[in-house]
């Protein structure tokens, strides 16, 4: 008795479409997965700027005018301080761009800070789009002067 390979079913004409179609739906798939991915690290970059605008307007609002503040007289942002606190806060972040303006409001002076990060897709610039993004945050504080 001797051992005989085992013979191939005759192909019906179809071999091979399986994997065509498994490859097809793997781009797709990977594609999901891609958009879930990126979009979702793209909001945590959008936050991460608009919290760190905030704080930096926070910081950048306590510079206030302290000699006329001990004087009695109104809180007023010191504007070369607060440039300069926003920008020590944001470089102790890690973050270096970012815009500062002292918009006038009611007779009161407001800071307000903007702070762009650029965001690197990882997965869609497999698929073409740009590799980078940049998001901007943006806040606005003011110096709070004490009721009667």
């Amino acid at each position: 008795m001797t051992a005989t390979a085992p013979e191939r079913a005759t192909g019906t004409g179809e071999d091979g479409r399986v994997s065509i179609f498994l490859a097809v739906a793997m781009i797709g798939v990977l594609a999901i997965v891609g958009l879930t991915f990126d979009g979702a690290g793209q909001l945590r970059t959008l936050q991460r700027a608009e919290n760190l605008a905030a704080e930096a307007a926070r910081a950048g609002g306590q510079a206030i005018d302290r000699a006329t503040a001990i004087e009695g007289g109104p809180k007023r942002i010191d504007q070369p301080q607060a440039r300069v606190a926003v920008a020590n806060y944001l470089a102790s972040a890690g973050t270096a761009g970012h815009d500062v303006s002292f918009p006038e409001v009611a007779g009161q002076t407001l800071i307000q800070v903007r702070v762009t990060i650029t965001y690197h897709r990882s997965m869609l610039g497999l698929f073409g789009f740009t590799e980078r993004v940049t998001v901007t945050g943006e806040a606005t504080a003011r110096a709070i002067t004490a009721g009667p």
